[in-house]
């Protein structure tokens, strides 16, 4: 496995050993130890699948009170992913990385907890999937709106379809600094 650090301390990209022969390919897209022996927590509480079609924009979503570390993939499709700091109190808050993960590229990214996450489909249809470490709360669910102009993500797609919600996030901006994480010493 060849383990990538990104320009954000707390953001991984991952590319698993690929085991092709005439049948197909075997991939092991999780082990314990392994991952945890290149700095991905041990265990993880939840797994979420979401099924998406060409240019819908998912994010920039985070939870305050219980973040969510996730490790990301696709099993179908592609699509660009986007991790934001907004660790209000980190030396990178606001930048933000992007990598297309695709199930020709089979990259994994771990986006620790203290970051927006979003993506963009780029095929017809994309399948993607990830493991979070903490569970899913609805009341604490939060979010960037995903074309703040003053982060400049170079989004794929010009017209996306957004959901209604993500839509009526703020700007990175105007969230007050109380709704926003603190980066964690240690």
């Amino acid at each position: 496995m060849n383990v990538c650090k990104t320009k954000l301390p707390g953001i991984v990209v991952l590319e698993p050993a690929l085991f092709p022969d005439d049948r197909g390919y075997f991939l092991e897209f999780w082990q314990a130890k392994r991952y945890h022996d290149v700095g991905l927590p041990p265990s993880f509480v939840q797994g979420n699948v979401a099924k998406s079609h060409h240019g819908v924009l998912r994010g920039l979503h985070y939870q305050l009170r219980r973040p969510q570390g996730k490790l990301i993939w696709v099993s179908h499709g592609e699509i660009l992913d986007v991790a934001l700091d907004i660790q209000s109190n980190s030396p990178t808050f606001g930048q933000w990385v992007s990598r297309i993960i695709s199930e020709e590229n089979h990259v994994q990214i771990y986006i620790s907890p203290g970051f927006a996450h979003g993506y963009c489909v780029l095929s017809d249809v994309a399948i993607v999937q990830y493991l979070c470490t903490d569970f899913y709360v609805s009341g604490d669910e939060f979010g960037v709106h995903w074309n703040d102009p003053t982060l400049q993500i170079e989004w794929p797609v010009a017209q996306p379809h957004v959901s209604s919600k993500d839509h009526g996030w703020p700007a990175l901006g105007d969230i007050p600094q109380n709704l926003l994480p603190v980066q964690v010493e240690g």
